[in-house]
C-alpha cells in the first residue's frame, strides 16, 4: 500500500493492523484493530480530536469529502462509504449509476456496532445510531436513529440537552 498524504494530531493511537491514507486526523484520537480508513488525494478523510473508531470498520472517503467531527464514537464494523454502486460493471452503472457524496458526522454523536451511512449523509451533533442502521438520509442535531432503512425514535428532551450542557 501507498501510504500519502497522511496528518497525525498529538497523542495519536493506531492500532499496527490499521491502514490509513490521505488522512487528517486530529488530537488524541484512538483507532482499533483492522480498520480501513482514506480519503482521496484532493479529499482527505477528517477525523475530529478525541474521537474514536472501533475495530474492523471502514471508512471510504475517497470519491468526495467524508468529515468526522470531534468526541465521535463509532462502535466496530462500522462503514461510512461516500461512494457506492457496481464500480466494476459499467453495464450495471448505465441501470444503477454509482451514488456519491459528501458524508458529515457531528460532534458528539455516537454511531453503534454494525452500522453504514451511506453517500450524502449529514448527521448534526449528538445524534446516536442505534446498532445495525443503515442510514441513507440525513438527520439533525440531537437525534436517536435506527433501523434499515434508519428512522427517527426520538429527539433528545430538553432535560437530556441542558444536562450535557452542564459543566
Amino acid at each position: 500500500m501507498k501510504f500519502a498524504n497522511i496528518s497525525l494530531g498529538i497523542d495519536v493511537e493506531i492500532d499496527p493492523s490499521t491502514t490509513i491514507n490521505n488522512v487528517i486526523i486530529g488530537d488524541h484520537v484512538k483507532i482499533a484493530k483492522r480498520c480501513s480508513l482514506f480519503g482521496g488525494p484532493d479529499n482527505p478523510l477528517e477525523i475530529g480530536a478525541h474521537s474514536y473508531i472501533g475495530m474492523n470498520s471502514i471508512i471510504n472517503g475517497f470519491a468526495t469529502k467524508v468529515i468526522i467531527g470531534n468526541h465521535v464514537s463509532i462502535a466496530q464494523n462500522v462503514n461510512i462509504m461516500a461512494d457506492s454502486g457496481p464500480n466494476a460493471s459499467l453495464e450495471m452503472q448505465k441501470v444503477f449509476p454509482l451514488e456519491k457524496g459528501a458524508i458529515n458526522i457531528g460532534n458528539h454523536s455516537w454511531i453503534g456496532a454494525s452500522s453504514i451511512i451511506m453517500p450524502r449523509v449529514t448527521l448534526g451533533e449528538f445524534c446516536i445510531v442505534a446498532a445495525n442502521s443503515f442510514i441513507n438520509k440525513p438527520f439533525p442535531s440531537y437525534s436517536i436513529i435506527g433501523g434499515n432503512p434508519a428512522k427517527l425514535i426520538r429527539s433528545f428532551t430538553k432535560e437530556e440537552i441542558e444536562k450535557m450542557q452542564q459543566l
